[in-house]
């Protein structure tokens, strides 16, 4: 277990568990990719239901830790963007954690409002058959 400086955070089998969202360990290794992203998989907390997939730079993941809400990269707009910022569609992230990789993360939210821009509750409601 590796600790942050002022005990806000704790890295345990890499899951950040963010006691004070202000306050990101730096010391953190996540491997991203071309571009500076890494995928991010956000999942209901409460449900498990797997609500999104979306990119993540630096800058976003230190502003999910500053706000304690979901931020992304868009890669169409080449932009930073808060989830909901224009719907209200915000989503409380519980828990980040890090894949065996170092290179994928899975962020745990509690939603409010549906993920999708359609207006479902997932963007995964489309089978491929």
């Amino acid at each position: 277990m590796t600790r942050a400086s002022g005990a806000v955070s704790e890295i345990v089998d890499y899951h950040l568990v963010p006691r004070n969202p202000m306050n990101f360990d730096p010391a953190i290794e996540i491997r991203f990719g071309s571009g500076g992203l890494v995928p991010a998989i956000v999942q209901d907390s409460a449900t498990a239901k797997v609500l999104m997939l979306a990119y993540v730079n630096r800058e976003s993941l230190e502003k999910m830790m500053e706000t304690g809400e979901t931020w992304f990269w868009s890669r169409s707009r080449q932009a930073l963007w808060h989830k909901g910022e224009t719907s209200g569609n915000t989503q409380r992230i519980v828990s980040i954690s890090i894949d065996c990789d170092s290179d994928a993360l899975l962020i745990e939210v509690e939603p409010r409002g549906p993920a999708c821009h359609t207006g479902q509750t997932s963007c995964f409601f489309q089978p491929l058959k």
